[in-house]
Protein backbone atom coordinates (compact mmCIF):
# COMPACT_ATOMS: atom_id res chain seq x y z
CA UNK A 1 0.00 0.00 0.00
CA UNK A 2 1.83 3.23 -1.31
CA UNK A 3 -1.38 5.67 -0.70
CA UNK A 4 -4.42 6.63 1.23
CA UNK A 5 -7.00 8.07 -0.92
CA UNK A 6 -9.96 10.24 0.44
CA UNK A 7 -13.61 11.66 0.05
CA UNK A 8 -14.04 14.93 1.20
CA UNK A 9 -17.75 15.63 1.94
CA UNK A 10 -18.88 13.67 4.72
CA UNK A 11 -15.38 12.18 5.54
CA UNK A 12 -13.12 15.27 6.09
CA UNK A 13 -16.10 17.83 5.78
CA UNK A 14 -19.52 17.74 7.22
CA UNK A 15 -21.98 19.16 4.56
CA UNK A 16 -25.62 19.81 5.33
CA UNK A 17 -26.94 21.52 2.55
CA UNK A 18 -30.30 22.10 4.70
CA UNK A 19 -28.66 24.70 6.18
CA UNK A 20 -28.15 26.91 3.32
CA UNK A 21 -32.03 27.29 3.18
CA UNK A 22 -33.42 27.28 7.06
CA UNK A 23 -33.39 30.89 6.88
CA UNK A 24 -35.90 31.61 4.76
CA UNK A 25 -37.94 28.66 5.29
CA UNK A 26 -37.62 28.74 9.43
CA UNK A 27 -36.77 24.88 10.12
CA UNK A 28 -34.65 22.14 9.11
CA UNK A 29 -38.02 20.40 8.36
CA UNK A 30 -39.02 22.81 6.04
CA UNK A 31 -35.37 23.03 4.50
CA UNK A 32 -36.05 18.82 3.66
CA UNK A 33 -39.75 19.20 1.91
CA UNK A 34 -37.85 21.83 0.34
CA UNK A 35 -35.06 19.89 -1.20
CA UNK A 36 -37.44 16.71 -1.86
CA UNK A 37 -40.27 18.61 -4.29
CA UNK A 38 -37.28 20.30 -5.94
CA UNK A 39 -35.21 17.04 -6.54
CA UNK A 40 -32.26 18.97 -4.85
CA UNK A 41 -30.10 16.06 -4.35
CA UNK A 42 -30.22 14.73 -7.84
CA UNK A 43 -29.86 18.60 -9.16
CA UNK A 44 -27.10 18.78 -6.64
CA UNK A 45 -25.14 15.28 -8.39
CA UNK A 46 -25.26 17.14 -11.89
CA UNK A 47 -24.04 20.13 -10.49
CA UNK A 48 -20.97 17.82 -9.04
CA UNK A 49 -20.94 16.53 -12.51
CA UNK A 50 -20.23 20.36 -14.18
CA UNK A 51 -23.34 21.34 -14.57
CA UNK A 52 -24.42 25.13 -12.89
CA UNK A 53 -26.85 25.58 -10.16
CA UNK A 54 -28.22 28.69 -12.27
CA UNK A 55 -29.01 26.60 -15.10
CA UNK A 56 -30.58 23.97 -13.05
CA UNK A 57 -32.56 26.19 -10.89
CA UNK A 58 -34.35 27.50 -14.77
CA UNK A 59 -35.70 23.16 -14.57
CA UNK A 60 -37.41 24.87 -11.64
CA UNK A 61 -41.25 25.90 -12.00
CA UNK A 62 -42.57 27.44 -8.89
CA UNK A 63 -40.60 31.06 -8.81
CA UNK A 64 -40.07 31.30 -4.76
CA UNK A 65 -38.49 27.70 -5.17
CA UNK A 66 -36.63 28.79 -8.38
CA UNK A 67 -35.58 31.85 -6.31
CA UNK A 68 -34.45 30.20 -3.18
CA UNK A 69 -32.49 27.50 -5.09
CA UNK A 70 -30.63 29.97 -6.90
CA UNK A 71 -29.42 31.58 -3.92
CA UNK A 72 -27.72 27.84 -2.87
CA UNK A 73 -24.07 29.04 -4.14
CA UNK A 74 -23.81 32.25 -2.40
CA UNK A 75 -24.65 30.49 0.45
CA UNK A 76 -22.38 27.51 0.51
CA UNK A 77 -20.39 28.43 2.82
CA UNK A 78 -22.67 27.69 5.71
CA UNK A 79 -22.97 24.00 4.62
CA UNK A 80 -19.65 23.05 5.24
CA UNK A 81 -19.82 24.15 9.03
CA UNK A 82 -16.91 22.00 10.64
CA UNK A 83 -14.24 19.30 9.93
CA UNK A 84 -14.66 16.19 10.80
CA UNK A 85 -11.39 16.27 13.21
CA UNK A 86 -11.11 12.70 14.31
CA UNK A 87 -10.86 12.24 10.28
CA UNK A 88 -7.93 14.94 9.83
CA UNK A 89 -6.04 13.25 12.47
CA UNK A 90 -6.13 9.60 11.23
CA UNK A 91 -4.77 11.08 7.82
CA UNK A 92 -2.07 13.01 10.00
CA UNK A 93 -1.02 9.56 11.24
CA UNK A 94 -1.34 8.21 7.84
CA UNK A 95 1.06 10.86 6.14
CA UNK A 96 3.81 10.04 9.47
CA UNK A 97 3.85 6.78 8.34
CA UNK A 98 4.98 7.40 4.55
CA UNK A 99 1.94 7.10 3.12
CA UNK A 100 0.87 9.46 0.20
CA UNK A 101 -2.68 11.32 0.76
CA UNK A 102 -4.34 11.81 -2.37
CA UNK A 103 -8.46 12.80 -2.34
CA UNK A 104 -11.16 11.98 -5.12
CA UNK A 105 -14.59 14.36 -4.22
CA UNK A 106 -17.61 14.82 -6.06
CA UNK A 107 -17.95 18.42 -5.53
CA UNK A 108 -19.18 21.56 -8.12
CA UNK A 109 -16.68 23.65 -9.68
CA UNK A 110 -18.53 26.51 -8.48
CA UNK A 111 -18.53 25.53 -4.47
CA UNK A 112 -15.23 24.03 -4.32
CA UNK A 113 -13.77 27.78 -3.70
CA UNK A 114 -16.32 28.11 -0.95
CA UNK A 115 -15.33 25.01 0.66
CA UNK A 116 -11.54 25.98 0.77
CA UNK A 117 -12.56 29.22 1.86
CA UNK A 118 -13.78 27.74 5.15
CA UNK A 119 -11.53 24.89 5.03
CA UNK A 120 -8.17 26.22 4.12
CA UNK A 121 -6.68 22.74 4.63
CA UNK A 122 -8.38 21.06 1.68
CA UNK A 123 -5.95 22.98 -0.90
CA UNK A 124 -2.77 21.95 1.24
CA UNK A 125 -3.87 18.40 2.05
CA UNK A 126 -3.19 15.85 -0.40
CA UNK A 127 -0.53 15.38 -3.48
CA UNK A 128 -3.38 15.45 -6.17
CA UNK A 129 -6.65 15.89 -5.95
CA UNK A 130 -9.42 15.08 -8.38
CA UNK A 131 -12.42 16.68 -8.40
CA UNK A 132 -15.93 15.91 -9.99
CA UNK A 133 -16.86 18.97 -11.51
CA UNK A 134 -14.10 20.15 -13.08
CA UNK A 135 -13.41 16.85 -14.67
CA UNK A 136 -17.26 16.47 -15.54
CA UNK A 137 -17.05 12.84 -14.16
CA UNK A 138 -18.77 11.43 -11.10
CA UNK A 139 -17.51 8.87 -8.86
CA UNK A 140 -18.16 5.82 -9.28
CA UNK A 141 -17.21 6.16 -12.65
CA UNK A 142 -13.58 4.26 -13.50
CA UNK A 143 -12.55 7.23 -15.24
CA UNK A 144 -12.17 9.04 -12.23
CA UNK A 145 -10.45 6.53 -10.54
CA UNK A 146 -8.59 6.18 -13.42
CA UNK A 147 -7.64 10.07 -13.45
CA UNK A 148 -6.36 9.66 -9.58
CA UNK A 149 -4.04 6.84 -10.63
CA UNK A 150 -2.78 8.87 -14.40
CA UNK A 151 -2.09 11.92 -12.12
CA UNK A 152 0.13 10.24 -9.49
CA UNK A 153 1.46 7.43 -11.26
CA UNK A 154 0.07 4.41 -8.67
CA UNK A 155 -1.54 1.49 -9.82
CA UNK A 156 -4.83 0.98 -8.80
CA UNK A 157 -3.50 -1.89 -6.71
CA UNK A 158 -1.59 0.95 -4.85
CA UNK A 159 -4.01 2.61 -3.00
CA UNK A 160 -6.75 2.51 -0.27
CA UNK A 161 -9.65 4.37 -1.04
CA UNK A 162 -11.97 5.79 1.99
CA UNK A 163 -15.83 7.04 1.22
CA UNK A 164 -19.03 7.30 3.04
CA UNK A 165 -20.34 5.92 0.13
CA UNK A 166 -21.39 2.37 -0.02
CA UNK A 167 -21.85 2.69 -4.33
CA UNK A 168 -18.57 4.92 -4.56
CA UNK A 169 -17.04 2.41 -2.29
CA UNK A 170 -18.18 -0.56 -5.11
CA UNK A 171 -16.97 1.61 -7.89
CA UNK A 172 -13.23 1.66 -6.25
CA UNK A 173 -13.23 -1.59 -5.53
CA UNK A 174 -14.34 -2.84 -9.10
CA UNK A 175 -11.72 -0.25 -10.24
CA UNK A 176 -9.24 -2.61 -8.44
CA UNK A 177 -8.68 -0.54 -5.33
CA UNK A 178 -8.62 -1.33 -1.52
CA UNK A 179 -11.46 1.14 0.16
CA UNK A 180 -13.33 1.21 3.44
CA UNK A 181 -16.95 2.34 3.74
CA UNK A 182 -16.59 5.12 6.38
CA UNK A 183 -19.06 5.94 9.30
CA UNK A 184 -17.27 7.16 11.84
CA UNK A 185 -13.51 8.25 12.78
CA UNK A 186 -13.60 5.88 15.33
CA UNK A 187 -14.27 2.60 13.28
CA UNK A 188 -11.63 4.00 10.31
CA UNK A 189 -9.31 4.17 12.91
CA UNK A 190 -10.20 0.44 13.75
CA UNK A 191 -9.96 -0.57 9.98
CA UNK A 192 -6.60 0.69 9.20
CA UNK A 193 -5.38 -0.73 12.32
CA UNK A 194 -6.36 -3.88 11.28
CA UNK A 195 -4.78 -3.44 7.84
CA UNK A 196 -1.54 -2.63 9.65
CA UNK A 197 -1.54 1.15 7.98
CA UNK A 198 -1.32 2.60 11.69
Amino acid sequence: MKAVVFDIGNVLVRWEPHRAFTPDLGSHDAAEAFMARTGFMARNLRADAGESFADLATEISDPDDRALFARYVGRYRDTVPEAIEGSWALMERLRDRGLQIHAITNWSAETWPHGVAVHPRLETAFGVTVISGHERVLKPDPRIFALLCERTGLDAADCLFIDDSPKNVAGARAFGMQAEHFTTAGALEAALSARGLL
